[in-house]
């Protein structure tokens, strides 16, 4: 019988292994080293983090929470780390979402039929 946790387990492995992995993870230890990026990377997660708490308990988003959600990612932009940190998560995450669709395959031929 397969077990599909070991086949999951062996991916997290493997993922640890990836170049985007490991290029996102240099590109937070550079962004962690230097006061401002950190500093910037601080304030959005600090953010996002309040607004995913307000959104789930069902709270109004507020007009300077909104502008602000609009001016950190410029900032995020401006700061060539940040930045640099963001091309490499999305870079990362081009890679889950092909694992993850691959991994769906089955299921979704199921409703393919």
């Amino acid at each position: 019988m397969v077990n599909i946790y070991d086949t999951a387990n062996q991916l997290e492995r493997e993922l640890r292994e990836t170049s985007q992995y490991n290029e996102l993870k240099e590109a937070h230890a550079e962004v962690l080293a230097d006061e401002d990026a950190a500093s910037i990377l601080n304030e959005f997660q600090s953010l996002q983090q309040a607004l995913h708490q307000k959104q789930h308990s069902g709270e109004e988003i507020t007009e300077e929470e909104a502008q602000e959600a609009q001016v950190l990612p410029i900032k995020m932009n401006a700061n060539e780390l940040t930045k640099k940190l963001m091309d490499k998560e999305q870079a990362l995450n081009t890679l889950l979402t092909e694992v993850n669709s691959i991994i769906m395959k089955p299921v979704q031929e199921i409703y393919e039929q």
